[in-house]
This record gives C-alpha cells, sequence and structure tokens, in this order.
C-alpha cells in the first residue's frame, strides 16, 4: 500500500514541478508589472472574470494551483526530512492535507464563479 502512495504522491510532485517551472515565471512578471501600475487591458477584471466563467479557464486555473500545492507540499516534506526532521507521518500527513484542502477550496471558489 505504501508505494501506490508514494507513486501517487511523487506525480503529482513531478507535474507541479513542471507546470511550476513553466508557469510561474510568467506569473511573477506579470505581477510585477502590475505593482508598478503597467497592468495590460487583458490582465483586467473583466477579462480575468470572463476567462474563469468559461469552463476549460476554471480546469487551467485549478490545474495551476493544485498542482503547485501537491508540488509545494512534497518539496517541503523532502526538504524537513533532509533537515532532520525524521517525523515523516505527521509532516506528510499537514503538508498533504493542506495541499487537499487547498485544492477542495480552489474547487469550490472556481465553481463559484
Amino acid at each position: 500500500m505504501a508505494k501506490v502512495n508514494k507513486a501517487l504522491f511523487w506525480s503529482l510532485f513531478a507535474a507541479g514541478g513542471t507546470l511550476t517551472a513553466f508557469v510561474f515565471p510568467v506569473l511573477a512578471l506579470i505581477t510585477l508589472f502590475a505593482a508598478h501600475g503597467n497592468t495590460p487591458e487583458i490582465m483586467g477584471f473583466e477579462q480575468m472574470q470572463g476567462l474563469l466563467a468559461n469552463w476549460f479557464g476554471k480546469l487551467a486555473a485549478f490545474g495551476t494551483v493544485s498542482l503547485a500545492l501537491w508540488h509545494a507540499a512534497h518539496r517541503l516534506r523532502t526538504a524537513l526530512y533532509g533537515l532532520g526532521l525524521r517525523a515523516d507521518g505527521i509532516v506528510s500527513v499537514v503538508g498533504y492535507g493542506i495541499a487537499l484542502v487547498g485544492t477542495i477550496l480552489s474547487a469550490y471558489y472556481l465553481v463559484q464563479i
């Protein structure tokens, strides 16, 4: 049973890492532009609401958020283990639990749009 769980979490970690590597630098650049008041028209509230009102936009946003959460949870778990925290059971339950709650909440809020 443990090997099945490990493969599941590892696949979510790998997918989240790949997605994070490609998507989040662009999001950081857009945020940097927005912080300096140079927000493009395409990033306006009406356009973003229109994007997230579509089922494909919701699916893309859900995938980005949820896979990034699972990647962060697994990365934090392995980092804490490397730093000497050997309470792997507690760390994995808390970390993956937060990722699960974040995934559920992102699905809930995206459905509300």
